[in-house]
C-alpha cells in the first residue's frame, strides 16, 4: 500500500515542502533511504544525510531550514519523534496477524485457550494453563502447569514460562526468555558441598510489560518475584528470586539484580548495572552503565561507578583520577627538591 506526502501530512498535521504526490510504501533510516521509502530527521547530527538520502519523503521539524538543496519531499511537523511513533504503530498494525491453533501444538485437555488465540507449531501448553483472548503463542513456546497468560500478550519463539507463573495483559516476551526458573539458592554444608533450597514461589508479570530476548526472571523461594506494570527490560537481563521491580522502570541489556532486592518505580538502569542482594532502590533513580550498587539508594538519586557513587561525587572523583599521572609527576619532583 502506498501513501502520498499529502496524505501523510494530513494524517500527522504537517505541511508539505516539495512534491505533494511523492509516494512511499516502506520506512527506512535516513542513511539507508531508497526511492519509495519514508524516513525522518529527529537528531540534528544526522542532518548531513538529508542532502544525500534517496528516500522519497523526509519528516523534519517545523524549524528545519535546509543548508543545501534537498531532492526528497519534506514534511514539516511540530514533533518529529511523536509523528514517527504514530506512523510506525500504524505500519505495524497493518502487518498480517498470526491466527489459528496449529495441529502440531501440544495442548493439554485441561488447559483453557481462547478461540481467537494464535498457537504455533510445537508449542506446549500444560494442564491448568489459561491463555486469554488475542494472545499469540509462537512456535516452541512452553507454557507450564497452571500458568496464566493475559489477553493480547505475545510470547515469541522459544519462550519458557514455568509452572504457576502469571503474565498480564498486553505483554511482549521475546525469544528465548525464561520466566520462573529456580532462584539461585543453595545452603553450604560443613563438608564444602551444597544443599539445594527448594524454590516454591512464582513470578508475577503485570500488564503492559516488555521483556527482551534471553532475559531470565527467577521464581521466588516463597511468595513471588514481581515485575510491575509498564516495566521494560532489554535483552540478556538476570532478575533474581524475590526481586520486585516497580512500575514503568526501564533497564538496558546485561543488567543483573540479585535476590530480594527492590527497585522503585520510574527508574532507569543503564547497561550492565549490577545490584547486590537485599537492597532497596528508590523511585526515579538513575544508574549509569556498568555501575555496581552495594548500598540502598534514596528516591531521585543518580549513581555512577563501581562501587556506585552519587553522580556529582563520581564526576568530581573522575576529574581527579584523570589528573593522577600529572599529580604523581609533581609529587616526585617536589620530593627531589626537598632532598636537595
Amino acid at each position: 500500500m502506498e501513501f502520498t506526502a499529502e496524505m501523510i501530512a494530513g494524517l500527522l498535521g504537517g505541511s508539505v515542502v516539495g512534491d505533494k504526490n511523492a509516494a512511499v510504501h516502506t520506512v527506512s533510516s535516513i542513511e539507508g533511504g531508497k526511492k519509495g521509502a519514508l524516513t525522518y530527521l529527529s537528531n540534528p547530527k544526522y542532518e548531513q544525510y538529508v542532502y544525500s538520502t534517496e528516500a522519497s519523503i523526509v519528516l523534519v521539524s517545523n524549524d528545519f531550514e535546509p543548508a543545501a538543496p534537498v531532492s526528497a519531499t519534506l514534511i514539516k511537523l511540530p514533533d518529529v519523534g511523536a509523528a514517527v511513533l504514530k506512523l510506525l504503530e500504524m505500519y505495524n498494525a497493518m502487518k498480517p496477524q498470526k491466527k489459528g491453533i496449529s495441529k502440531m501444538a501440544s495442548i493439554s485437555e485441561k488447559a483453557t485457550v481462547a478461540e481467537d488465540c494464535y498457537v504455533g507449531d510445537f508449542a506446549v501448553i500444560e494442564a491448568g494453563a489459561v491463555v486469554e483472548a488475542g494472545a499469540k503463542i509462537y512456535p516452541q513456546v512452553y507454557v507450564g502447569d497452571g500458568v496464566k497468560i493475559g489477553a493480547g500478550t505475545t510470547l515469541y519463539p522459544g519462550v519458557k514460562i514455568y509452572e504457576g507463573c502469571r503474565v498480564g495483559a498486553n505483554c511482549i516476551i521475546h525469544a528465548g526468555a525464561v520466566i520462573g526458573a529456580d532462584g539461585f539458592g543453595f545452603l553450604p554444608k560443613p563438608d564444602g558441598t551444597f544443599d539445594k533450597i527448594p524454590q516454591l514461589g512464582n513470578v508475577i508479570i503485570e500488564d503492559n510489560v516488555e521483556i527482551g530476548a534471553n532475559t531470565c526472571i527467577d521464581r521466588a523461594k516463597t511468595d513471588s518475584t514481581i515485575i510491575r506494570k509498564g516495566v521494560k527490560l532489554d535483552n540478556l537481563i538476570q532478575i533474581g528470586h524475590n526481586v520486585e521491580i516497580g512500575e514503568n522502570t526501564v533497564s538496558s541489556a546485561q543488567t543483573g539484580i540479585a535476590g530480594s532486592s527492590k527497585v522503585g518505580h520510574n527508574c532507569f538502569l543503564a547497561g550492565q548495572v549490577g545490584i547486590a542482594d537485599h537492597l532497596t532502590i528508590g523511585n526515579y533513580v538513575k544508574i549509569g552503565s556498568q555501575s555496581g550498587l552495594d548500598k540502598n539508594v534514596p528516591d531521585g538519586e543518580i549513581r555512577f561507578g563501581s562501587p556506585a557513587l552519587a553522580g556529582i561525587n563520581y564526576h568530581r572523583s573522575f576529574a581527579v583520577f584523570k589528573e593522577l599521572p600529572e599529580l604523581r609527576r609533581r609529587v616526585v619532583a617536589l620530593e627531589k627538591e626537598i632532598k636537595k
